[in-house]
C-alpha cells in the first residue's frame, strides 16, 4: 500500500476547491450500516445525534473514506410537515419509513403549513447533530430532499404522480412549500453556524424517470430545483452535494442547468454511467458515484472490487474531479468485507 500524502481532511479541501489530490476521494453514504457496525440499534443514527455522530467516526476510521458523517433520511419532509413516520426496528429496515402521509386528499394540501424549522420532524436531532460535527471541528452539514423528493414525501408517490398529469396547480402549491421549506432550513443553519460555512446535501431519487417524465421535470421540477440552489448559493451556502439516484439519464441536459456552487459534487446511481455524468457535469462539478448498493449486500468481493476499478478508471480523468461513492446508501447488511473492498480499490487503481 503506497503512503498517502494527504490527509482526508486536506484531500477533501483539494476536491472542493479545485486543487489535486494524491488519490481518488473515497465518499460514503452509509447511515444505519455504521450504527450496527458499533453495536447500536439501526434507529439510533436518526433517534440519537450523539450515538449517530460517534457510530458513524468510528466506521470512517474503520474503513478509511474521506467524507465526514452527516444526519440525514430518505423521506425527509413528510414528518416535517405534519405526517407520521416510523424508525427502522426490523431486521432489514435501515431508515425511517411513512406511518400516515400530511396529506391524504388534494383539500388537504391547501391547509398544508411552512413548519416551524426550529421545532419540526427530526431537525431537531439534525441540528444537534451538526452542533456535535461543530464541537468536533468538522464543518456542520444539513441533509435535505428536494422540492419533488419533499412532495412525495408529503403524499403518497402514487397520487402526487396523478396530481402532475391532472391537476398541475396542487404540484405547484407543494413544490413551492417544499422549496421554501428548505430554504428555511438553509436559513437556520447558516444563521447558526455562519456563512460559507454550512455543507448542504440535497438527494432527489423521486424526480428520476421512473417516476415522471422528462417534460414532467422539465416544466415542474426544474424552475423550483434551480431556484432553490440560486438562492442557497446567495444565502452563503457554497457547495451543494446533489444525489440523484434512480434513473436520471433523460433529465441531465436540466440538470446540467442548476448551479451546484464552486465546486458542487453531483452523485449519481447506478443507472448513469461516469462517463455520461462527465459529459454533462464534468468541466464544472465533481462527479461521484456510482457504486450499485445491492451489490454490495448480495456481490463477491471480486464483483465489487470490479466495479469500483471500472468506476475509477472511468472517472478520474474527470476535469473536476471524481470521488467514489456508493450509488445509494450502503444496506445494514452488506457484508463488511465489501466496504473494505471500496477503500482496496482506491489504493490499487486510484493513484494519481
Amino acid at each position: 500500500m503506497r503512503q498517502e500524502k494527504m490527509t482526508s481532511v486536506e484531500r477533501m479541501d483539494a476536491l472542493l476547491n479545485g486543487r489535486s489530490v494524491d488519490h481518488v476521494p473515497r465518499l460514503s453514504f452509509i447511515l444505519g450500516f455504521c450504527a450496527k457496525n458499533v453495536g447500536y440499534p439501526v434507529a439510533s443514527v436518526y433517534s440519537d445525534p450523539e450515538k449517530s455522530f460517534l457510530a458513524q467516526m468510528l466506521t470512517r476510521e474503520q474503513y478509511g473514506y474521506d467524507s465526514d458523517p452527516f444526519y440525514g433520511y430518505a423521506s425527509f419532509g413528510g414528518y416535517e410537515f405534519g405526517g407520521e413516520i416510523k424508525l427502522p426496528d426490523g431486521e432489514y429496515e435501515q431508515a425511517p419509513s411513512h406511518v400516515r402521509f400530511a396529506v391524504e386528499k388534494k383539500q388537504d394540501v391547501e391547509k398544508l403549513e411552512l413548519p416551524d424549522v426550529k421545532t419540526a420532524g427530526m431537525l431537531p436531532q439534525a441540528m444537534q447533530f451538526s452542533r456535535n460535527q461543530v464541537a468536533n471541528g468538522i464543518a456542520p452539514s444539513v441533509v435535505v430532499g428536494g422540492p419533488f423528493t419533499i412532495a412525495g414525501n408529503i403524499c403518497v408517490v402514487d397520487t402526487l404522480c396523478r396530481w402532475v398529469v391532472k391537476e398541475q396547480e396542487i404540484v405547484h402549491r407543494l413544490l413551492r412549500l417544499a422549496t421554501d421549506h428548505v430554504l428555511d432550513v438553509a436559513r437556520l443553519w447558516v444563521e447558526t453556524f455562519g456563512k460559507g460555512r454550512v455543507k448542504m446535501q440535497i438527494w432527489e431519487p423521486l424526480a428520476s424517470n421512473q417516476i415522471i417524465s422528462p417534460k414532467h421535470f422539465e416544466k415542474l421540477v426544474l424552475p423550483y430545483q434551480a431556484e432553490l440552489h440560486e438562492k442557497l448559493l446567495s444565502i452563503g451556502i457554497k457547495h451543494i452535494l446533489c444525489h440523484i439516484c434512480g434513473e436520471q439519464n433523460q433529465n441531465l441536459p436540466f440538470w446540467a442547468d442548476i448551479p451546484m456552487g464552486d465546486f458542487g459534487i453531483i452523485s449519481i446511481g447506478r443507472e448513469v454511467d461516469i462517463s455520461t455524468a462527465i459529459k454533462y457535469f464534468g468541466d464544472r462539478y465533481v462527479v461521484a458515484g456510482n457504486i450499485e448498493p445491492a451489490m454490495l449486500q448480495t456481490g463477491t468481493p471480486k464483483e465489487v472490487y470490479e466495479l469500483c476499478r471500472q468506476a475509477i478508471e472511468k472517472g478520474k480523468r474527470a476535469p473536476k474531479g471524481f470521488a467514489l461513492m456508493e450509488g445509494c446508501e450502503v444496506p445494514v447488511n452488506a457484508p463488511p468485507y465489501n466496504i473494505y473492498t471500496m477503500k482496496k480499490a482506491v489504493d490499487d487503481f486510484g493513484w494519481y
